[in-house]
């Protein structure tokens, strides 16, 4: 696989992070309540600083 194949499918999944931060963030505000949104906002927002992170690395790299 060339280099520039694999930081095509790094950065796609660098965007899914993106998008599974987004939702978890909505249910964590809006959905849950309790320990449950902590959890879900603590997973979120680790989502969004791999996500970050991985782009980072794409676009510097």
């Amino acid at each position: 696989m060339s280099p520039g194949m694999l930081k095509m499918w790094i950065s796609i999944a660098g965007m899914a992070l993106m998008f599974l931060a987004i939702i978890t963030i909505y249910l964590s505000r809006y959905k849950l309540k309790g320990v449950f949104q902590v959890m879900t906002a603590i997973i979120a927002y680790i989502f969004l600083i791999v996500a970050g992170l991985t782009l980072l690395i794409v676009f510097l790299g």
